[in-house]
């Protein structure tokens, strides 16, 4: 699983142009799910997500987590983090799972989210998307579920 990690003000999704969720302070998730995932991803990536020290503290370093500020969670599902654009023009999009199994483990993430963090909103899987935030730094983190395995393993 690819994840792109946004510490956000505020964040809504628009769905023909009404808004269908929105947060305040938090972190805005988009996560793209691969071939040969499993929950073992999901778990890496949400307690990775929601431990990360992103957030400020009283000297203004970047010390704090989301469980820490109590912040809020947008994930909103984007198979477009598994483009390959290394051939031609057109990204391809093979290595990502096919629809029915990545709205899966989409939902699996978000439920194991909502055990652990008060507000979580999400998008609509498969559906096209305006996303609005306000990006607080900016910081903006990329996370990949496959680089613990091919760290443990000496292949990075």
């Amino acid at each position: 699983m690819r994840a792109v990690i946004q510490r956000v003000d505020r964040a809504c999704v628009k769905i023909n142009n009404h808004e269908f969720s929105s947060i305040k302070k938090g972190i805005l998730l988009l996560l793209g799910v691969e071939k040969e995932d499993t929950t073992i991803d999901a778990d890496y990536l949400l307690e990775k997500t929601i431990n990360l020290r992103i957030f400020e503290d009283e000297q203004d370093k970047m010390n704090r987590s989301l469980l820490d500020v109590n912040g809020s969670l947008m994930v909103i599902s984007q198979f477009t983090l598994l483009a390959d654009c290394t051939k031609g023009r057109r990204p391809s999009f093979v290595k990502a799972e096919e629809p029915a199994k990545a709205k899966d483990h989409y939902e699996y993430f978000v439920r194991q989210a909502a055990d652990k963090i008060k507000i979580v909103e999400t998008g609509k899987f498969q559906e096209m998307m305006r996303i609005e935030l306000v990006n607080n730094g900016p910081v903006t983190i990329l996370l990949d579920s496959r680089e613990k395995l091919l760290r443990q393993n000496g292949k990075l």
